[in-house]
């Protein structure tokens, strides 16, 4: 269920960027926006985009520091049908509104849908998966069904819209969403609240730990490269490659499977490779392919860079999300509410900093300038998720974990050994590679 759920948020999600690429026959009866545009006034739009993108992201900030310490109190599965129930009102909204201000009013509800969602699942599947490996790899899985979201959201969305009309892709969203509600109240069963049986780290004493701020500054600062994107890339393409409406969505294409790929394939690969040593080389090829976006002439010269920048943030988030939950068993209470939140912030930072900030920027010193900024600042970033190679429990903690009957087993990476903490009554000897 919460696999559907990321793919029904993040198509929606995806839909709304390619409405926004559409804004045309949208609001031509108010500004006429798009007809009466000289390739100069495009210029003026990078930062109206760029607020209207960055909304969703912003309301979901500062939503989360909430939902966290909500799942701590009544569980995960009711904030998680909150969720389902506001994206549902947030798209119906998309389908039927027809101007600037409602579409805004829908994006910012659809953040809070999103946070309820991300938050509550992310922390589901780390209080179901207490393994580092298969934790993982449900993960992975999650995260794929963002992926499918996203890659299926804008070729979707430009055709639906350019061949059918503007509320039929959301109409067909919708009743996506109505069966994954109907899953939700079968499986989960939303129907009272779960509290968690210990009390969770404070949210406060969370944001303290150093490595807990280095596995979220990897996830803003990945992810902040295709915020920038996304509503720089159409209008840039406009000018220089003078591209049609449907080329818009599907330039992003190539990122969309990549990360598709990146999310399945290191959810499994980064548990044997290492982590951190996953988030670092995707960190650098993150910044590598964003330098090579400019260079583009056409839109076959941007399948390579935007294929290379979904993969490594599949690569980085795949990785960085098991950590942090990773973090928590290690250093502190094993419940996950609070550092979901955490990371989930660190993603709307990304998404609410990079287009409003992309925007401006492409106005002022041009779009190729643009992505050098922030492939530079990925890969300064990189060496930082060395630090994660093997972070070291706290002492009362360490204590914890090495107990037999501790119900949480967590794995530490180091160059020449890797420790096993046993789960359960099984006694299981440390496994070491000299």
């Amino acid at each position: 269920s919460l696999v559907i759920f990321q793919l029904l948020l993040c198509l929606a999600d995806a839909l709304f960027s390619s409405e926004q690429r559409n804004m045309s026959e949208l609001d031509v009866t108010v500004t006429n926006l798009w007809s009466v545009m000289s390739p100069c006034s495009h210029k003026a739009c990078h930062q109206k985009f760029g607020l209207l993108f960055a909304s969703k992201a912003t309301v979901q900030l500062i939503t989360n520091p909430f939902i966290g310490p909500l799942t701590n109190r009544i569980g995960y599965q009711i904030p998680l049908f909150a969720g389902f129930c506001i994206m549902f009102v947030s798209t119906i909204m998309f389908a039927f509104s027809g101007s600037y201000t409602l579409l805004f009013i829908a994006r910012s509800l659809q953040g809070v849908g999103s946070s309820c969602s991300s938050v509550a699942g992310m922390g589901m599947l780390a209080s179901v998966y207490t393994d580092d490996e298969e934790r993982g790899n449900a993960m992975g899985i999650a995260l794929g069904g963002l992926a499918m979201g996203v890659l299926v959201g804008p070729p979707f969305g430009s055709v639906m819209y350019e061949f059918v009309g503007k509320s039929s892709p959301f109409l067909v969203l919708a009743a996506l969403a109505l069966l994954d509600g109907a899953v939700q109240l079968f499986v989960l069963q939303p129907s009272r609240a779960q509290a968690e049986s210990q009390k969770g780290t404070p949210l406060l004493t969370l944001l303290k730990d150093p490595y807990i701020i280095i596995a979220a500054g990897s996830i803003c600062f990945a992810n902040m490269a295709i915020a920038m994107l996304e509503p720089a890339l159409p209008i840039w393409m406009m000018e220089t490659m003078c591209s049609k409406k449907w080329q818009l969505g599907v330039a992003f294409l190539p990122a969309s499977i990549s990360y598709l790929i990146g999310t399945n394939l290191f959810g499994i690969l980064a548990h044997k490779m290492g982590r951190w040593l996953c988030a670092l080389l995707g960190m650098l090829i993150v910044g590598v392919s964003i330098l090579c976006v400019p260079f583009a002439k056409n839109i076959y010269g941007l399948i390579a860079p935007n294929f290379g920048v979904g993969f490594a943030i599949g690569m980085v988030d795949s990785s960085m999300m098991p950590i942090m939950g990773y973090l928590v068993d290690l250093r502190h209470v094993s419940v996950y509410g609070s550092v979901y939140a955490i990371a989930d912030v660190a993603f709307c930072m990304g998404f609410a900093i990079g287009p409003s900030a992309g925007g401006a920027i492409a106005k002022a010193i041009g779009f190729p300038w643009l992505m050098t900024i922030i492939g530079i600042v990925d890969i300064l970033f990189a060496p930082l998720c060395f630090f994660l190679r093997s972070p070291p429990a706290k002492e009362e903690k360490m204590a914890i974990l090495m107990d037999h009957n501790c119900p949480v087993k967590t794995k530490m990476y180091t160059q020449n050994n890797i420790q096993a903490y046993p789960i359960g009554d099984e006694e299981e000897e440390y496994e070491s590679d000299e």
